[in-house]
């Protein structure tokens, strides 16, 4: 089973392949950024909430002062 479908959109020819050693790479390292990414969207929201615990308010309480 090839993993790259290409469509050609003019010809409407199809080119079933493997993914290239280059691809391959390519694909760990947006891998890697993305979970990177996933958990320090994680640690700042685990932050937020600790904030907000700490000063006893909400977060539509804290939007309110920050307006």
């Amino acid at each position: 089973m090839a993993d790259v479908l290409e469509i050609d959109a003019k010809t409407g020819e199809t080119v079933e392949r493997d993914f290239t050693a280059d691809e391959i790479a390519q694909r760990a390292k947006d891998k890697a950024k993305r979970a990177t990414e996933a958990k320090t969207d994680i640690d700042k929201a685990t932050a937020k909430a600790a904030l907000l615990d700490k000063l006893g308010i909400t977060a539509d309480e804290a939007a309110l002062l920050l307006n």
